[in-house]
């Protein structure tokens, strides 16, 4: 049975949830060409992953661990969440693309 306080700081040599959540929002805009269906799994893997690192940041500054992980998850998460918001506002912007019509 594993302890509570390695699933939340992930433990040795394991990615933590949130650092998958925040690589998988970045990777689908690398490994993705159509932009148009990424933005909306991104969005809720970033946002997702960013709730995770802030719990798990805070549970690792409590537990006095390791913040690595946690700050990794968070800046992936952010860089995919901004990446998909930025995607939403330039379509919001662009009335004349087909995704609109």
């Amino acid at each position: 049975m594993t302890h509570t306080d390695d699933t939340i700081s992930g433990g040795r040599g394991r990615m933590s949830p949130a650092v998958v959540l925040g690589g998988a929002s970045v990777a689908f805009w690398f490994c993705c060409p159509f932009w148009m269906l990424v933005w909306m799994l991104a969005l809720p893997l970033g946002l997702a992953g960013l709730v995770r690192g802030s719990i798990e940041y805070r549970a690792a500054s409590r537990n006095g661990t390791s913040r690595d992980q946690p700050l990794t998850a968070l800046l992936l998460s952010s860089v995919g969440t901004a990446a998909a918001v930025a995607y939403m506002i330039f379509l919001a912007t662009h009335p004349d693309l087909p995704i609109q019509g």
